[in-house]
């Protein structure tokens, strides 16, 4: 009765597996896969039953289906796998190990400033943040490719209708505007409540599909909403979405103005020696 004592790798294997389940559960919950997950734990209570009471047809029938099982599961959960691998590699740690580079500034003032021009105006816009993930491939597959300063008066006058690119999403990278009318994935989570539409579902799904930061602006409510990691916030003030953004991208930015700042001190330093 050996297996009734069970030592320190056993009590690990057990955690790490419990821990594994759980964060599928957390992954789950609130999609539609949900459902298709307690599908998965019926037909593995069968399979149980079935080898338990050597029901030799239930057994045949489960070995069938085990066959295609795996490919199934990879085809349904896809978005869900996709997105669990995103969360992976959101990780601060894992991000340490691999990504050094230095990001560019995005100017806070000048977004925010458009965003409430835009408000209003009362024009509706989508205006996405890249950040460690990149946007690209959503600009290549749909939008329009860019390389523009990130000015308020630019990017109000890109959402004016009629204008050419006032439909889909801007998608900004630094101090640039890499992309226009692009067209972002829409949000499947079915507890996103009602009275939101299109353009605050392509919000949560462009922040559930990557690590960006994505600003809405409604038209019909003249408010001011930002997405991220897949939720979506109250409206927002001018200061209180300043402040979400300096959250996300202000350490950056202020270091990156402080370098640039020191070298120009260095440079005029330079200068002024050689002029002496």
């Amino acid at each position: 009765m050996d297996f009734i004592k069970p030592g320190i790798n056993d009590i690990i294997d057990i955690l790490i597996v419990a821990f594994i389940f759980y964060q599928i559960l957390k992954l789950f919950r609130g999609t539609r896969a949900t459902y298709m997950l307690w599908g998965i734990v019926v037909i593995l209570l069968l399979a149980f039953l079935a080898q338990f009471l050597n029901l030799v047809a239930l057994k045949w029938l489960i070995s069938v289906v085990e066959t295609i099982g795996l490919i199934a599961i990879i085809v349904v959960f896809q978005p869900e796998i996709r997105r669990a691998l995103m969360e992976l590699g959101r990780n601060p740690r894992i991000r340490s190990l691999f990504m050094h580079g230095v990001k560019e500034p995005i100017p806070i003032d000048e977004i925010t400033k458009a965003v409430f021009n835009l408000r209003d105006r009362g024009l509706g816009a989508i205006i996405v943040i890249e950040r460690e993930i990149g946007l690209r491939d959503y600009i290549t597959e749909s939008g329009i490719e860019l390389d523009a300063r990130v000015v308020a008066p630019l990017i109000v006058s890109i959402f004016v209708p009629p204008g050419p690119l006032h439909d889909g999403a801007m998608i900004i990278k630094g101090d640039k505007i890499i992309g226009a009318r692009v067209l972002l994935p829409l949000s499947d989570n079915p507890e996103i409540s009602t009275e939101f539409g299109t353009r605050h579902r392509a919000a949560i799904g462009i922040t559930e599909n990557s690590d960006a930061v994505a600003i809405v602006v409604s038209e019909e409510r003249k408010s001011v909403r930002a997405a991220v990691a897949g939720s979506l916030t109250a409206p927002h003030t001018k200061e209180s979405l300043k402040k979400l953004l300096k959250k996300h991208f202000g350490s950056e930015m202020e270091e990156r103005i402080g370098e640039q700042q020191h070298e120009k001190r260095e440079s005029a330093s330079n200068d002024s020696e050689g002029g002496d």
